[in-house]
């Protein structure tokens, strides 16, 4: 079926020339060769929620739109649908959510509310997205994007993340960051895992601390080992 998506695989892309020093197991690749595997699978998502301001007594008073910048990662695909992975508080309250693929030109965040309609989104390259599920309590959600709706181009560029092992991840191993930092489109970082099993906040699961460059934007985007 034509429709399908191909995984990512690094071979393809790389050619299997390049390598990383320390690597905790098997043939490992250049922070570039990783990057350039996993950015098709790399997606920017805008969100518009509807904040209200407080008058001078306190009370409710005018609405407003409110534009928020996040990433996801493609994670899978069903007849119709591809389902993107995400942060929760990225997509939490959100009336509508829009995303933008690899070779999308990302709408500059501070211009976006000058793109939008009264129905929302009316953005150039912005495919409309809506939300399957949420774990709040793990700050994951699912969106979908209808294939419909994709332009067959764009469906070429694109493909499925390949699931790593965390359970494999040793303190001190290089990563590659990957998202749609403040909001202006895929930018790439590296680092190394600082430590495993951190709990923070309110959080429900052991997490991964990096020292890769996070900014605002990033969240719901890929963390990469070296096999990509």
């Amino acid at each position: 079926d034509s429709s399908q998506l191909s995984h990512t695989d690094i071979a393809d892309s790389s050619g299997g020339e390049g390598s990383v020093q320390g690597s905790s197991s098997g043939d490992a690749y250049t922070v570039a060769d990783v990057a350039r595997s996993a950015m098709p699978s790399v997606v920017a998502i805008t969100a518009v929620s509807v904040q209200e301001l407080p008058n001078f007594f306190g009370f409710g008073g005018q609405e407003y739109d409110s534009v928020s910048s996040g990433s996801g990662i493609i994670v899978g695909e069903n007849d119709t649908e591809l389902l993107i992975a995400t942060n929760n508080h990225v997509i939490e309250g959100a009336q509508n959510l829009s995303v933008c693929f690899i070779g999308d030109e990302v709408p500059n965040p501070d211009e976006t509310q000058q793109q939008m309609s009264n129905d929302g989104l009316d953005m150039e390259n912005a495919v409309s997205a809506k939300t399957k599920g949420t774990d709040a309590g793990n700050d994951l959600a699912v969106i979908s994007v209808q294939k419909s709706d994709i332009p067959s181009e764009t469906m070429s560029k694109i493909k499925i993340a390949q699931q790593g092992d965390a359970e494999s991840l040793v303190v001190g191993e290089q990563v590659v960051a990957i998202g749609n930092a403040m909001g202006y489109g895929q930018s790439v970082t590296s680092g190394w895992i600082s430590a495993l099993d951190r709990t923070i906040d309110d959080s429900e699961s052991g997490l991964i601390q990096t020292d890769a460059a996070i900014n605002p934007g990033n969240s719901g985007g890929a963390l990469l080992n070296m096999k990509g």
